[in-house]
């Protein structure tokens, strides 16, 4: 079952936000109450496709990791459908790297954002793919020309990055130089050792960045479940 806020306004953008996390969903409701746009929260894609027929989307938001079709599957059918094929998409995902700028670069996102992320920071990022007047500038997207795109992303807090920044933060170590045709057995052995320990260090320092990602997002949700339960008592 999905869960619905609705404005009163005939002309109110209809938005679908996609996050398998129950508190992510009301989040975002809460967020977006007092903004002239209608947010439908799904906890999967199934559901939220379903409603497409009934309510054509102006804008979807949806997690990349969810428990049924993921986000790059989302993003691939609105693009390739007839009639929501110029919908703007933002996918969102809590590690950031090459390899997932290169898929929302394929399924031909418009934006790539990073969890956490602060929700006045996706507001003013939707009211701009939707073309409304949003106060302050509107933050750069990961696909845009601007400078702001190209900076290296925060190892936390939210926030996009370009895929040229991704390629060269994550770029793999160079290759090794290529051994000669002949004569391969007299490489002394300690130098294949020490190849070995640096390809070791740079696979470890790959896992401590994921790690911190992860940690990052639990920490996030934490958060955020502490700020929705205040928000109720004060309601």
């Amino acid at each position: 079952m999905s869960e619905t806020e609705t404005l009163t306004a005939a002309h109110t953008p209809t938005v679908y936000f996609i996050d398998d996390s129950a508190t992510m969903r009301e989040v975002i409701k809460i967020a977006f109450r007092k903004e002239n746009i209608r947010v439908i929260t799904c906890p999967d894609a199934a559901s939220a496709l379903e409603q497409f027929a009934e309510a054509a989307p102006d804008a979807v938001i949806t997690d990349v990791i969810m428990p049924d079709r993921d986000g790059y599957d989302v993003c691939q059918f609105v693009k390739q459908h007839e009639q929501f094929g110029k919908t703007p998409v933002i996918l969102m995902s809590g590690v950031v790297n090459r390899t997932v700028a290169e898929k929302a670069l394929a399924v031909k996102a418009d934006e790539l954002i990073r969890k956490p992320f602060e929700p006045r920071d996706l507001i003013a990022r939707v009211k701009n793919l939707l073309g409304l007047d949003s106060p302050g500038p509107a933050p750069g997207g990961m696909f845009s020309d601007s400078s702001q795109g190209a900076s290296r992303p925060a190892p936390q807090g939210g926030g996009e990055a370009s895929p040229h920044a991704l390629a060269s933060l994550f770029a793999p170590s160079p290759a090794p130089a290529p051994a000669a045709p002949a004569y391969r057995t007299a490489v002394p052995p300690a130098a294949e050792v020490q190849k070995l320990r640096h390809e070791i260090r740079r696979l470890e320092l790959l896992v401590k960045k994921l790690e911190a990602a992860l940690e990052a997002e639990r920490q996030y949700c934490a958060a955020l479940e502490a700020h929705f339960k205040t928000v109720q008592q004060s309601e």
